[in-house]
């Protein structure tokens, strides 16, 4: 009868225990660490490659303010590596729909994650298999990583790198429709302007042809040639001539002054209007690297997944303290029933 009680386990009896237990222990560690080794080979779990691109964020948005703008502020310095609010908005672009479903598309994921489209709920699993495989995550140096595996190396590098490039496109797209709006406002503002300008300029040319030229010279000038001639002779054809150009004056003068303040006050406008009409034109239709490429995603020369050694010193240790564990739970089991029946 074993005379052993639960109470009897110090650290000398476990020992002595463990001793007498050897072989069984040893035989289920040893299967646990075997299968560890087979289940965790390439027939079984499929090797697969990791590949990197690390990127800074740039610090400026617009490129008119970066370039064109005479009094810049530092984070519109266009060398300015971007902060720790310019990587998030890259990240929150990276894992948006629109560069996960190019992606898909371009390398048909579907297939190559062997999921069926037709089967329940295919977007679900996809988003899932890519999440697994791909991520994206800020490091501590305010970088951005993007971070592809895969079951081939060729293939994890061409995803990383292309996603690197889609984050630059894709920002830039959104930018430029918001600035293509932009640029539409100045540019009617701009076009609106100058069309007035013109009919201004086209008002003054017909007055000029009405013998108005500039209202206070002319004026002046013939107040004073006037007043000579009427000291001459009041009733002479001077006289006469005179006073006909100071009623033409008189009829366009009003219409005249208005339409020539109008204009210098749009052509001071227009030096305005211009400025921003060509930053908006510049910010429109150019466009800068959204990103600082740090490294560039090649293929791996050996896997990343899955970690074979740590599979079976897990697997090992787990199987190891599990049949301590349950011989223990057995032979105090044993010792209970034994002291019931004595």
């Amino acid at each position: 009868m074993n005379n052993t009680t639960p109470t009897d386990f110090n650290s000398v009896n476990l020992i002595r225990f463990l001793w007498k237990k050897k072989m069984h222990i040893l035989i289920v560690t040893g299967l646990a660490a075997l299968s560890a080794i087979i289940f965790s080979g390439p027939a079984f779990i499929p090797p697969k490659y990791k590949s990197t691109v690390v990127l800074f964020p740039t610090s400026t948005n617009s490129i008119s303010k970066a370039l064109l703008t005479q009094s810049q502020a530092p984070k519109q310095d266009v060398l300015q590596f971007g902060e720790e609010e310019n990587a998030e908005q890259l990240l929150q672009i990276l894992n948006s729909s629109v560069i996960r479903d190019r992606i898909v598309n371009k390398y048909n994921l579907f297939k190559h994650y062997d999921i069926d489209p037709q089967t329940k709920y295919p977007r679900t699993l996809l988003n899932k298999e890519f999440n697994s495989n791909i991520k994206f995550r800020r490091t501590e140096n305010m970088a951005v990583e993007i971070a592809v595996m895969d079951i081939n190396a060729d293939t994890a590098a061409l995803i990383a790198n292309n996603i690197a490039a889609l984050l630059d496109s894709v920002k830039i797209q959104m930018q430029r429709e918001r600035a293509m709006k932009g640029f539409k406002i100045v540019e009617a503002e701009y076009l609106s302007l100058l069309a007035d300008m013109k009919i201004k300029e086209d008002s003054l040319t017909i007055l000029r042809k009405k013998g108005v030229h500039d209202y206070e010279t002319q004026a002046e000038m013939i107040n004073m040639q006037l007043a000579i001639e009427i000291a001459k002779s009041p009733n002479s054809v001077a006289v006469r001539a005179l006073q006909a150009q100071l009623d033409t004056l008189a009829v366009y003068a009003g219409p005249y002054v208005s339409i020539r303040d109008g204009l210098e006050y749009e052509k001071k406008h227009l030096t305005e209007i211009r400025a921003k009409y060509d930053e908006a034109k510049v910010d429109a239709f150019e466009e800068l690297p959204q990103t600082f490429k740090v490294d560039m995603a090649y293929p791996a020369e050996k896997k990343s997944y899955p970690v074979r050694w740590l599979i079976v010193v897990v697997s090992t240790m787990g199987a190891f303290l599990f049949v301590i564990f349950l011989l223990i739970i057995i032979d105090n089991f044993k010792s209970i029933v034994g002291l019931d029946n004595k």
